[in-house]
């Protein structure tokens, strides 16, 4: 038991290591080198770096502080433990680490630059630490006012970016929003997951043969539940099964073609899902033993 968890521990750290070298490499070797910047506490250090003549190292340190001490208030501490010992190997690894400059191309700096830093700000978030002050921000104002994390980044950022148009130029700015958005879809990526799923419901008379052909062709379980389904505004009803699945969203034009062949008067609904708990999305038909194995 002890030793599992020094693993988990020593696994946890390992790759809060891999994820200060990947976010390094996004800022000596892409951003920092040609002057672009990022969202968040590392664009505001960014922004700075380019007015005074500090170590980028000592500016994020510096405005990491105020959003560490607000996330002793409102987080867990274990994570701002994490985070303070994130952000100073951040600090460390950039203070001594030398790239060359990679390549002198805007586009190719501004994609690969956010690819790295968000791969690890990503890998950080997913073992329990943030690499970015910003997030702890929204955690509080959403807690404080009921305001979306989503939205208060967004707004923190464009007036950031707002300001890089009027200091820098507006080139430097738009340059750095692409370095944002990159950031921003690869750190989601890394936190998710590769695979995204979306829930289905289905509303069809021959719920059965539906069913059953979803379960064979598509090779995913299901779970159904009776429903009342009212006609037009004559308040007739008839008792009907609804069809509710969780699938990858690649399989989501295979499900219609399979529902249409069965029924095409069949009504479907689809939604997308945040999160998932429990049950399990990836058992398909056993073709050897041609044994069904349920998902849900």
């Amino acid at each position: 038991m002890k030793s599992s968890r020094t693993l988990k521990v020593l696994s946890e750290y390992g790759q809060l290591a891999f994820g200060i070298v990947l976010a390094s490499i996004g800022l000596k070797a892409f951003l920092l080198p040609n002057g672009f910047l990022d969202g968040g506490v590392t664009g505001i250090a960014l922004l700075v770096r380019t007015q005074v003549d500090i170590n980028i190292s000592f500016l994020l340190v510096l405005f990491s502080i105020p959003f560490l001490i607000l996330g002793y208030f409102t987080v867990s501490k274990r994570i701002v433990i994490k985070s303070i010992i994130s952000i100073l190997g951040l600090a460390f690894f950039i203070y001594y680490e030398n790239f060359d400059t990679i390549t002198d191309d805007k586009l190719l700096i501004s994609i690969f630059g956010g690819l790295f830093l968000g791969a690890g700000i990503g890998i950080s978030i997913r073992n329990g630490s943030v690499l970015d002050g910003s997030e702890i921000l929204g955690v509080y104002l959403n807690d404080k006012f009921g305001i979306s994390i989503g939205q208060i980044i967004l707004v923190f950022n464009v007036i950031l970016f707002s300001i890089t148009a009027m200091i820098l130029s507006v080139e430097v700015a738009l340059y750095s929003i692409l370095t944002y958005i990159v950031t921003a879809k690869v750190t989601d990526l890394i936190i998710e997951g590769f695979e995204d799923f979306i829930g289905v419901t289905i509303v069809s008379k021959k719920f059965e043969k539906v069913e059953d052909a979803i379960t064979k062709e598509l090779g995913t379980g299901m779970t159904l539940y009776k429903g009342t389904r009212g006609i037009g505004g004559s308040g007739k009803t008839e008792d009907i099964d609804i069809i509710h699945i969780i699938i990858n969203r690649i399989d989501i034009k295979k499900m219609y073609r399979i529902v249409n062949k069965v029924d095409p008067k069949a009504f479907i609904v689809e939604f997308d899902v945040n999160t998932v708990k429990g049950g399990v999305l990836r058992h398909y038909l056993d073709k050897k033993k041609n044994r069904r194995i349920p998902n849900l």
